[in-house]
């Protein structure tokens, strides 16, 4: 063969390879979204999501889209199972976290609100729910309740049998329907709960905030180690009372306190000097404060000065 024919067949070999590049891209841009998603629930971490991402990008583009059938499913199995790795390695750093450990918030536009599914999935409440799962038990409950896929595709996303997946299933909606919030969370009740909290900071009036404690409400905190913050749960009213009272004392006349969809439920994103100094989310039942989440860790604030998109 000719120089000018090698020279021929190399560059319609590199058109080729960049043809498929740019289909491999263009699905992937196309769920990157949903994507992230799946891995960010599994994970609870948008640091660690995003990496996934990465993993799963780095392993599509070595792939021809043409001989996918299934485009969707095909990249939901790959973030599944890089998210399930990252997720046991993510489970060791935990045992040496600093204190409470709290999901990284996510500041959401109100379409994830208006997906009660997904917004509940993405809540801090259920995301702690999930940490009480096994990474295979949380990426089966994930894949099944919040994005309704079938046992088939799970099974291959998990490398479990479908009959195997029934039963991991079953077992993980058990576990979480004893600890998630009874009934549908109430984007009413978190907004009245946050607004008596903005109360209490603003006017030095917390008697309207404690009286919505509920007997066995828990605080928990999250600093990293990096910034103060309680190192354990502060479980019940009376202590929970004790701590508002000193810490809101602190900050009153010198924090602003800024509404905003965190998570897909309202939130409260804290400033002090023009400075995110931490969010603050709420959990309620039947009208009272079950839990409050203060993440403060600032390694995990930096996805609350823009929305990040969530789909199903």
């Amino acid at each position: 063969m000719s120089e000018r024919s090698d020279r021929t067949v190399g560059t319609t070999g590199l058109s080729a390879d960049g043809d498929r590049v740019d289909r491999a891209t263009e699905t992937f841009v196309a769920h990157r979204n949903l994507l992230f998603t799946v891995a960010y629930e599994m994970l609870g971490s948008a640091a660690d999501a995003e990496d996934v991402l990465q993993e799963t990008w780095l392993r599509w583009v070595g792939v021809d889209p043409d001989t996918v059938r299934d485009q969707r499913a095909y990249l939901v199995r790959i973030t599944t199972r890089q998210a399930l790795g990252r997720l046991r390695s993510l489970r060791r750093r935990k045992e040496t976290y600093v204190g409470p450990w709290l999901p990284e918030p996510l500041l959401t536009a109100p379409d994830v609100a208006e997906d009660v599914e997904l917004a509940e999935g993405v809540s801090m409440a259920m995301l702690l729910v999930l940490e009480t799962l096994t990474p295979t038990e949380r990426a089966v409950f994930v894949l099944r309740e919040v994005f309704a896929l079938e046992y088939d595709e799970i099974a291959e996303a998990v490398g479990k049998n479908p009959v195997t997946v029934r039963q991991i299933a079953h077992r993980a909606r058990s576990h979480v329907a004893v600890r998630r919030p009874r009934g549908t969370v109430s984007q009413a009740e978190n907004r009245v709960a946050l607004l008596a909290f903005r109360r209490a900071v603003e006017t030095g009036d917390l008697q309207s905030l404690l009286d919505l404690l509920a007997p066995d409400v828990v605080f928990l905190s999250d600093g990293g180690g990096v910034v103060q913050a309680a190192l354990s749960p502060v479980v019940g009213a009376d202590l929970v009372t004790d701590l508002l009272t000193v810490g809101l004392g602190r900050i009153a006349g010198s924090a602003s306190l800024q509404s905003a969809q965190v998570n897909g439920h309202p939130a409260l994103i804290i400033r002090i000097g023009g400075e995110i100094e931490g969010v603050l989310a709420v959990r309620t039942e039947d009208s009272m404060i079950t839990g409050l989440y203060f993440v403060r860790n600032p390694e995990k604030l930096s996805r609350v000065e823009q929305e990040t998109a969530l789909r199903r």
